[in-house]
């Protein structure tokens, strides 16, 4: 168990309007460099996009010795998605790494041959991305990791720190291909508890705004925020609200809690992407996407923040403090 708070992010600035800037670019690609493209549905902190290094290196490949990158972020605007998949396809590099359902969507589009790995939070086989776990056939494979099927569990956490909750909110990203699944989860949870549930949608950064508006207008007691990367690209703004309509909530990522969210549960993120770094590493040696199974992270992170917590006159259980990866004081 860690103790302590996280330092708060630094933003990767965007290059032009689409563009991720780092030190190093395919611009920068130098012979016998293999091309690695990235395509992002949001920006990454350097602690994600470390994890992504960290699993490339874990099989030789090392950034600016043998190893170039290119980024795409789409910053929480999904429909620009395939146009910068079929930029990333036009390099030809010898692998795409795709993070969320969107991109990894856009990026098998995009291209039938350029292999690609994608790191999601949802069934790849429901989503249409391989044709099995085990045997992924085609050019698409990648990691998996639970976000998506535990809005349950996510539903009991916040019920257990507001036990007087009647009425929770759930907000959603209607433009997200999991939120449908997402929706049963949780209407499910909420049905056997006995509380009422009121689902928003938010595709947009003004959305938001309105949801929580729309929250306390239908006096909400607590509220869920789905999980998806535009509410991840936006976490001050969603957090910031929590904080402001002193609404109890819990994420699906330890990042929300990091900036003062008051609780998260699900898989670590940075986890997934250090395997979907790896996976990209062995078919730059020669595997074939093909052959390599999906791999499922298993590793999940409770994390509270207790200052937040105070601030909203919660008492946090004395076994769920003693469970949690990280209390942030």
């Amino acid at each position: 168990m860690q103790f302590g708070q996280l330092k708060r992010r630094e933003f990767i600035t965007l290059l032009g309007s689409a563009a991720v800037a780092w030190p190093l670019v395919a611009s920068a690609q130098q012979p016998g460099m293999a091309l690695v493209g990235l395509l992002l549905s949001t920006q990454l902190d350097d602690r994600q996009i470390g994890a992504i290094r960290q699993g490339l290196k874990d099989v030789g490949y090392i950034e600016g010795r043998n190893l170039a990158l290119k980024y795409r972020s789409a910053d929480g605007r999904f429909d620009r998605l395939p146009a910068m998949a079929a930029e990333l396809v036009t390099d030809a590099p010898a692998a795409i790494i795709a993070l969320a359902p969107a991109a990894s969507l856009a990026a098998k589009a995009a291209t039938l041959t350029i292999p690609i790995v994608f790191a999601i939070g949802a069934d790849p086989v429901d989503l249409g991305l391989v044709s099995s776990l085990n045997r992924p056939g085609g050019n698409v494979t990648g990691v998996t990791f639970f976000v998506n099927t535990l809005g349950a569990k996510r539903l009991e956490l916040l019920r257990e720190l507001v036990p007087s909750a009647t009425v929770m909110g759930f907000l959603v990203n209607p433009t997200n291909p999991t939120s449908e699944s997402q929706i049963a989860d949780v209407r499910a949870a909420a049905r056997s508890l006995g509380v009422d549930l009121l689902i928003l949608g938010a595709g947009s950064e003004r959305d938001i705004d309105a949801a929580f508006a729309s929250f306390i207008q239908h006096r909400v007691n607590a509220i869920i925020i789905g999980a998806d990367s535009h509410f991840l690209s936006r976490r001050d703004q969603v957090v910031g609200l929590a904080a402001r309509h002193a609404l109890p909530a819990i994420y699906y990522l330890r990042e929300f809690a990091d900036v003062g969210g008051l609780i998260s549960y699900g898989a670590s993120i940075t986890d997934a992407y250090r395997l979907a770094g790896g996976h990209a590493g062995r078919i730059l040696k020669g595997e074939k996407p093909a052959d390599l199974p999906v791999q499922q992270t298993v590793k999940f992170e409770l994390a509270i923040n207790l200052k937040t917590a105070k601030a909203l006159g919660l008492t946090v259980p004395p076994i769920m403090q003693m469970t949690a990866d990280e209390a942030i004081e």
